[in-house]
């Protein structure tokens, strides 16, 4: 549960470089096949027509899929960002999202930004509101001026960037870690201490990770357009990692990106 009072799966389908028109189409309708009820996109990722496609035609009532996407750097501000908003309601063919980004922490930007996600959340047009990539002091400095606490805070998340001081700083102010690359783009997968557990639990390396991240109360996003790997993310509810087992993935910690940091992004 959210601290907007909205319910967000635990597991969902992220959509970053997959192709507007049937690569999209297919990956999000493998997904909702599968069982998936949660979806993200984003401006940035020019496929939004695509999944609000997959999503009408799945005959799944729009209510029972979780749908995010994200305001890119570029059209941060507050009128620019209403502005996006309606373009990307407009793309997935829907009158509200269950979850709207800040894609970036755009400095001297984001606390104008998150006044129109405010006003949008308001309206009714966003149930949940959030942001992406911020770190502790990117969270702080917004909430000086921010009237609601953001419910999500997605940001890149694996073993290799165990951010343990930005999970619990969220945790303690009710905000959602939701992860990008959780599997760290496969890289991870044959690293002999996560293979050694893949053959423990009798699963494959990306499934220990995906439960690890799940063990640890984190919202996961894997991408994939390929309908196996969508499947095998999804399978992943009927087993628990133990305690000590999480401590060792834990402790494959090196503070590695593979993605920006949000401190030196070239916005």
């Amino acid at each position: 549960m959210l601290n907007s009072g909205w319910e967000m799966p635990w597991l969902g389908l992220g959509v970053y470089k997959a192709a507007d028109g049937k690569e999209v189409e297919n990956a999000v309708t493998t997904a909702l096949g599968a069982g998936y009820r949660s979806i993200d996109t984003a401006e940035f990722y020019e496929n939004e027509k695509g999944v609000g496609r997959a999503v009408k035609n799945s005959g799944i009532p729009r209510q029972e899929i979780f749908l995010a996407t994200k305001v890119w750097n570029s059209s941060q501000g507050f009128d620019s960002t209403l502005r996006a908003f309606d373009r990307s309601l407009a793309g997935l063919d829907t009158d509200y999202v269950d979850l709207y980004l800040i894609h970036w922490p755009v400095e001297d930007k984001f606390p104008d930004t998150w006044r129109a996600l405010e006003r949008i959340h308001a309206e009714g047009r966003a149930r949940s509101i959030g942001v992406s990539n911020f770190k502790i002091h990117h969270i702080q400095e917004l909430l000086k001026t921010a009237e609601i606490v953001p419910a999500v805070n997605q940001v890149e998340f694996h073993p290799r960037l165990y951010q343990a001081g930005l999970l619990e700083f969220c945790r303690e102010k009710g905000i959602q870690i939701e992860a990008w690359s959780p599997l760290m783009r496969g890289g991870l997968f044959d690293n002999p201490l996560i293979t050694g557990l893949a053959e423990k639990y009798g699963r494959t390396p990306a499934q220990v990770i995906i439960r690890w991240e799940l063990e640890l109360g984190v919202v996961t996003i894997p991408k994939s357009v390929h309908p196996e790997r969508i499947i095998e993310n999804a399978d992943v509810f009927d087993f628990s990692i133990t305690d000590e087992d999480i401590q060792i993935i834990n402790a494959l910690n090196r503070n590695m990106r593979v993605g920006p940091d949000p401190d030196d992004f070239d916005f």
